[in-house]
């Protein structure tokens, strides 16, 4: 253990394990005797299951995150400890190269009543957010026919052919907010579902962000291939994600790095149902940071930390993904925002 930089994890909240490559303990940070009401002192060079029992889980979590050699997350993990005995709990287990082979485990308690009435206030902010949103699609629809009649009658009396050039925008973005309000307007049945690819609607969003910015932006792919294919819109999902990232490139600028991240995620709770799999999605970037003050209404139609937002993004992002009975979660710092969407596999 001499080359890992246990110091660096003495002040982590984040209750942390270190395994070597035959499972034994190799340090535990304060924040896990705390967590897990044991001694470092007397576990180290101990099996795992002197801390833990009824592990099968946290198994599964290692040997994904082995297998991959990779990060792997399990959202909602059970485990049993001599002390308290069953936890909930967040796990993320991520293989590291420290001159041998060794193991991290990262675990967050899970508070389930304060989760579960979270998501339900979520719900009902989503639902609200439907109906302001129609309403105001309902008012900005009216006027959209009276801009795009005067805009042809002045094409007509315009003797330069050249000017004409700017009747015709005025004409097409008459056409493509009356488009966007129709599609806010329609049920929610109208939605085309069927089964996709989850990267080939990253993809299609990676492309249209770069082309929308000016060199400077990078967005780097860490894609699990063998993800299963979801059942969804894949027009609403593509909106839906494209709003993210391009919030993300507002947010630095068009200078910086965003990350697209896709895994798999086990036995996670959405909307009070429990789901044995569900596609994980992760936009990171590099950014500012959301203000601390928006936290709590980033979601809220007409919430903007830009002063030329119009803060629909996220709200039409969070109503598409909600309608495919997923979630849209996220943690933000200085230096690091991450969105995390989670869409259940049937």
């Amino acid at each position: 253990m001499h080359n890992f930089p246990s110091l660096t994890l003495e002040f982590l909240a984040t209750a942390v394990i270190l395994l070597d490559d035959e499972s034994r303990i190799a340090y535990l940070n304060p924040a896990a005797e705390q967590l897990f009401d044991v001694s470092s002192k007397n576990l180290l060079g101990h099996p795992l299951q002197h801390v833990f029992v009824h592990t099968e889980q946290l198994v599964s979590a290692m040997q994904q995150s082995i297998q991959n050699n990779a990060s792997y997350i399990e959202h909602d993990l059970t485990l049993g400890t001599h002390a308290h005995g069953k936890l909930q709990l967040r796990c993320a287990a991520t293989p590291l190269q420290l001159g041998q082979r060794y193991l991290l485990l990262e675990f967050h308690a899970i508070d389930r009543p304060l989760k579960l009435a979270r998501e339900e206030q979520m719900l009902d902010q989503t639902q609200a957010n439907r109906l302001l949103l129609r309403n105001l699609a309902h008012e900005i629809k009216n006027p959209l026919g009276g801009i795009r009649g005067a805009a042809q009658l002045l094409e007509q009396e315009l003797e330069k052919p050249a000017l004409r050039e700017y009747t015709q925008v005025i004409v097409q973005e008459a056409d493509r907010l009356r488009s966007l309000m129709e599609k806010l307007l329609a049920p929610q049945h109208a939605s085309h579902f069927g089964a996709l690819n989850i990267h080939e609607v990253l993809e299609r969003v990676r492309s249209v962000v770069l082309a929308e910015v000016s060199e400077g932006l990078t967005i780097k792919r860490d894609y699990d291939l063998s993800l299963p294919a979801l059942v969804g819109d894949k027009e609403q999902l593509i909106q839906a994600m494209l709003n993210i990232v391009r919030n993300a490139a507002q947010a630095m600028q068009g200078h910086g790095q965003i990350i697209m991240r896709t895994r798999i995620a086990r036995q996670v709770t959405l909307i009070k149902r429990r789901h044995r799999l569900a596609v994980m999605v992760q936009i990171i970037d590099n950014g500012p940071g959301i203000p601390p003050e928006l936290h709590d209404k980033i979601f809220y139609p007409l919430v903007s930390g830009r002063a030329d937002g119009h803060g629909l993004g996220l709200t039409l992002a969070q109503d598409f993904v909600s309608q495919h009975h997923g979630m849209i979660e996220f943690n933000s710092e200085p230096g690091r925002t991450c969105f995390t969407v989670l869409l259940p596999l049937p």
